[in-house]
């Protein structure tokens, strides 16, 4: 994957995907499935700055596995691969 820098407070988050799990014998295409709103940190921007000009860390890291909002950040692809960049406010928990 490219070297990707989030500005600011942003995060790039590379969807994970689930599991198919089949019940009878009703296939889902690929279409109409939800995206799933469980990701992995791929990259993390250095930080919001505030009023002051203090930049605050972010309580996140690379390699963390989180849950965001159905209809958070901006999708794009690199090399290949969707992923999503948001802000680190549209990141609802971290997964443990």
């Amino acid at each position: 994957m490219k070297k990707l820098r989030p500005l600011g407070d942003r995060v790039l988050v590379r969807r994970v995907e689930e599991k198919e799990v089949k019940k009878g014998s009703i296939i889902i295409p690929d279409t109409a499935k939800e995206k799933p709103q469980e990701g992995e940190i791929i990259a993390v921007g250095p930080g919001k700055l505030d009023d002051k000009g203090t930049r605050h860390k972010p309580d996140i890291k690379t390699g963390d596995r989180v849950l965001f909002g159905k209809y958070a950040g901006t999708e794009i692809e690199i090399d290949g691969e969707e992923c999503l960049i948001m802000n680190e406010d549209d990141i609802l928990a971290i997964i443990e």
